[in-house]
């Protein structure tokens, strides 16, 4: 029996010393989901969820310039119409929404965050203005274009592409 002893004693301290880091990690576990549960409820991204599925209700919706309904709606009436309805209030025109914000390189770009384009080259101005709805694998956006209305594109389409030229956080 005595011989048994000493191996006993170092096994049953290393079982307690081991116990009692097991429960640590539980509580450490157990506080964590707090954390995650603030950050979920953010309210910024509350409202960016519903400035994106608001917009999205205007899919397929055809061009009209200066529209802001069902019946027609312009690239920058999209943007104002889906911000407005979250109460955050947007100048009227892509040329001068993108002046709101602060701007974001592509590399740091996320959902919610608009990008600006010059797509009339004559005028070297900014002229279009998207929503992006997605950043996974490409950077994809829901704007109004004059051709197919209401859509959702990739930047990396070429067209789109070479005519951005910029992106700005607002929330």
């Amino acid at each position: 029996m005595k011989k048994i002893t000493p191996y006993i004693l170092p096994i049953l301290l290393s079982f307690l010393i081991t116990s009692c880091g097991g429960s640590s990690k539980k509580r450490a576990v157990i506080s964590s989901p707090t954390k995650k549960t603030k950050s979920y409820s953010n309210p910024t991204n509350k409202k960016i969820k519903s400035i994106i599925a608001h917009a999205k209700t205007f899919s397929g919706t055809k061009y009209k310039y200066g529209g802001t309904t069902k019946k027609g709606m312009d690239c920058s009436g999209l943007i104002y119409t889906s911000f407005k309805r979250e109460n955050v209030i947007l100048p009227r025109t892509s040329k001068t929404m993108a002046t709101q914000g602060k701007p974001v390189s592509l590399k740091k770009v996320a959902v919610g965050d608009l990008l600006f384009f010059k797509t009339n080259k004559r005028k070297n101005v900014i002229s279009h203005v998207g929503l992006v709805v997605e950043t996974k694998g490409a950077i994809k956006f829901i704007h109004a274009s004059t051709s197919r209305g209401v859509i959702v594109s990739s930047l990396n389409e070429t067209y789109w592409n070479k005519a951005f030229t910029s992106a700005r956080r607002v929330l």
